[in-house]
């Protein structure tokens, strides 16, 4: 309940966004579960992850299930597709590799997944180099598997969850855990290269690694929930910057075109920095929680608010010049806001626990995941268990 009062003052000074244009979708796949898993495209077809515990593959064009895959737990990991086969991990503990038909080729069992808190919404997901498969788990461990076979080629463990998805370079993995450490270990053999403990904070003094990193020439960024976002050099784990937010976490770290995004969960910020020095650039107040990435394309960015906003930024300027709203959304409004989207006044009484707040923003058709961009086309989940695809059109 501490964590809920926390959040709703954090919220309660909400900003009213100015909005050019509204866009709608060209095509909209209902589903019955919610998705928190980001989907993936390859060769046309959008895989996506969901709570119902299936990955469906989809036409990008017209919307039409090709064939889904049912595994025996929630899905909120983002499916990687590699030399024609597909990867995902599973709420069961077993990673799936998929052919691009469906079929199942091999399975690889951890020692199973759990979820660390209310707020832990999404899953380590599978990255590839080099023949090889490197991904967290709510085990503790730090997996590299064979990618043609499943055979393990070695495992790390950390003190708690690891829900970061890793990043690599040609020498180095880097995850962060909720142990409060970020992690660098060698590629080859697991064995690690250092790791840095975050500062942690009064109502986070762990300072869990939640959100995933960001590599950007010799700098290692990524962000905590100790209210900082942290850049150290990837070579010594040395401090090379931090930036402290007043509101809460910033979880979501993306380079693009030299420049760092940064998107904030609890401080309900879009940001433009300098990946060297820090400074900012650029800040865009959002309406309510970011827990995804943005999409990029040219000079324009795309990302999802847990309140059912999609919105297109300029990536210059930080002004929002599309925004579209789910029809969840669109109905439930009304029960937790006024017309400027301000929490109403009985707001206390009416959520209650952390838990109902996640139900309010499932009930809103909220965006957790990160927005992909395919051929000029965007595609998008929301827990209201719908896959959205628009065509990109900005002048």
């Amino acid at each position: 309940m501490k964590n809920l009062i926390i959040l709703i003052l954090v919220l309660s000074n909400y900003f009213q966004i100015g909005i050019s244009q509204t866009f709608e979708p060209d095509w909209v796949l209902k589903t019955k579960k919610p998705f928190f898993s980001s989907p993936s495209v390859s060769d046309g077809i959008v895989y996506a992850g969901s709570l119902d515990s299936n990955l469906y593959a989809v036409d990008i064009n017209s919307g039409n299930i090709l064939w889904y895959f049912k595994t025996s737990g929630e899905i909120r990991s983002t499916a990687l597709v590699e030399n024609n086969q597909v990867y995902f991990i599973s709420g069961d503990g077993y990673l799936y590799c998929l052919d691009t038909s469906g079929k199942l080729l091999w399975t690889f069992k951890t020692r199973g997944e759990k979820k660390y808190d209310f707020a832990d919404y999404h899953r380590s997901s599978p990255v590839y180099y080099k023949n090889s498969l490197f991904f967290g788990s709510g085990d503790g461990n730090i997996y590299a598997l064979n990618s043609e076979n499943g055979e393990l080629l070695w495992k790390y463990q950390t003190e708690d969850v690891v829900h970061s998805t890793p990043v690599v370079d040609d020498s180095n993995l880097y995850v962060g855990s909720f142990d409060g450490y970020f992690y660098a270990l060698n590629i080859n053999d697991g064995s690690m290269k250092w790791k840095y403990k975050t500062t942690g904070q009064k109502y986070f003094p762990k300072g869990e690694v939640q959100g995933s990193p960001a590599i950007y020439k010799n700098n290692i960024i990524f962000g905590a929930r100790d209210y900082k976002v942290y850049a150290l050099d990837k070579d010594n784990g040395s401090l090379i910057w931090e930036k402290t937010f007043v509101n809460g976490w910033v979880l979501s770290n993306s380079i693009y075109l030299d420049e760092l995004i940064i998107a904030g969960a609890d401080e309900r910020i879009i940001a433009c920095l300098d990946p060297v020095t820090g400074i900012e650039k650029w800040k865009r107040k959002m309406e309510f929680l970011i827990f995804g990435k943005p999409a990029f394309n040219e000079n324009f960015l795309f990302i999802g608010t847990t309140i059912g906003k999609l919105h297109g930024l300029n990536l210059k300027t930080g002004e929002i010049i599309r925004t579209f709203s789910t029809e969840a959304y669109n109905q439930n409004k009304h029960k937790y806001f006024k017309k400027d989207d301000s929490y109403r006044d009985d707001i206390y009484s009416i959520i209650k626990s952390d838990e109902h707040f996640l139900e309010v923003e499932i009930e809103l058709g909220g965006f957790f995941s990160s927005p992909v961009i395919y051929n000029e086309k965007l595609v998008v989940t929301s827990t209201d268990g719908n896959i959205y695809c628009f065509k990109i059109i900005l002048e």
